[in-house]
């Protein structure tokens, strides 16, 4: 038997009507935030992930799936969303048009990693991305939408805890990393080995380490705040003004820094308890720098990634109702070889008018049929015997009451409007 790979699930017909609920919620926010879908592929050039999300980050050093195709190229399974959005925002010129530009994703990522609650090696996630809005507004327009995916998907408030912070720009950021590396290098020996070769090409980046040793010295470091500049200061101060204007509580930790390197100012989280450590469900911020990076012109930019299958999970612990899909309006059951016949029409016919059909293929009896319809839940029964042949009529059982009374076709069309 050849098992599933490591870190990878499969969605199960019983399941699959969850996801259709979480995804036909993703869309249902995007309508009313007037946000557009965009599609980009799964794999893309090495290039872009090494120039768009850093190559000090964990994503690029340890978590990619990348290989040389059969022309040689160095391609990458995408691990995020936001950099194949850059590319094709560049690629096809979105920026000439009107600004800003709102759009949406639904989409698989990949990243080679140990698998933790909600977090496989292959994950989907719903992104969202705003370009060419500068203003605070833009960041809390971004948080808005993702409370508003979390709030329809039935998790309260109460449930969650928005966490903001601001990591300055290439303006402030130096100052930053100066006192950072000050600080952890004389923590040096009680970092892990992965950290001290971040002290030099990347310091911020141990603030995101997940090692408990490295989080109880990055506790006691400078705090980013300490060091904006009056732009990004007015900045973040807007933001906290919009939410607040909004009625959106939050919390400044100035200890979130996201694992990518294309972010400016603006960083958040929306984290949940409800699936132990590992809580946050969705991530996010403003990256003014990327298109840049990725050799567009510059333009801002903010969005966020949540991850449907940790959102799953929040849903489920929380016990949010994900209602079940409903059964068949109909089961035709033939009783006869000519019903077969007659079965096949009937179920075409009213497949037409957009009812939900069901017709029996097995050649079961019509105990094990009735058996049948009622696990999968049909509403209605229609048998169709040598009897029911001969008049032209059916015979129709309604599930709910176990009554049964003869139909022609237009009676029973019309008993299911």
């Amino acid at each position: 038997m050849i098992n599933i790979p490591k870190g990878t699930k499969d969605v199960l017909p019983a399941d699959s009507y969850k996801w259709h609920y979480v995804e036909d919620k993703a869309m249902e926010v995007a309508k009313e935030f007037c946000i557009q879908e965009i599609r980009t592929p799964v794999f893309e050039h090495t290039e872009l992930f090494l120039r768009g999300v850093g190559d000090t980050t964990d994503i690029v050093n340890k978590e990619m799936y990348t290989f040389n195709d059969k022309g040689g190229r160095s391609i990458t399974l995408k691990p995020e969303g936001t950099a194949g959005v850059a590319r094709a925002f560049i690629e096809n010129g979105l920026g000439e048009m009107p600004q800003p530009t709102k759009m949406y994703y639904i989409t698989p990522v990949f990243r080679y990693e140990r698998p933790q609650a909600g977090r496989l090696r292959e994950h989907h996630q719903f992104g969202v991305e705003i370009y060419g809005a500068s203003s605070a507004q833009a960041d809390a327009e971004v948080i808005l939408i993702a409370k508003a995916m979390l709030n329809k998907c039935g998790i309260a408030d109460e449930m969650l805890t928005l966490k903001i912070n601001s990591i300055g720009c290439p303006q402030c950021r130096p100052r930053y990393n100066a006192a950072l590396k000050e600080y952890f290098a004389a923590h040096i020996e009680e970092m892990c080995p992965t950290c001290r070769e971040r002290l030099e090409k990347n310091p911020l980046r141990i603030l995101d380490c997940k090692e408990e040793r490295c989080k109880q010295v990055a506790a006691k470091a400078p705090v980013i705040l300490d060091f904006l500049c009056d732009e990004c200061k007015s900045h973040h101060e807007l933001l906290c003004g919009a939410l607040q204007a909004a009625g959106v509580k939050f919390e400044t930790d100035p200890h979130i820094v996201r694992g990518l390197d294309y972010y400016t100012r603006t960083v958040f989280e929306f984290v949940s308890t409800a699936i132990g450590a590992q809580g946050t469900v969705c991530g996010g911020g403003r990256y003014d720098g990327l298109v840049q990076q990725v050799g567009g012109k510059p333009t801002p930019a903010a969005g966020f990634g949540m991850g449907l299958e940790r959102l799953l999970m929040v849903m489920q612990n929380m016990g949010a109702e994900i209602p079940a899909p409903q059964g068949p309006d109909v089961y035709i059951a033939p009783l006869c070889e000519q019903g077969y016949e007659k079965a096949v029409k009937l179920a075409s016919a009213l497949r037409s008018l957009g009812f939900a059909v069901e017709r029996e293929m097995s050649g079961r009896s019509l105990k094990a049929q009735m058996k049948y319809a009622a696990k999968i839940g049909a509403k209605k029964v229609v048998f169709i015997g040598e009897d029911e042949l001969q008049k032209g009529i059916y015979t129709v059982k309604n599930m709910a009451d176990g009554t049964s009374r003869p139909m022609t076709e237009e009676e029973l069309t019309e008993a299911l409007k």
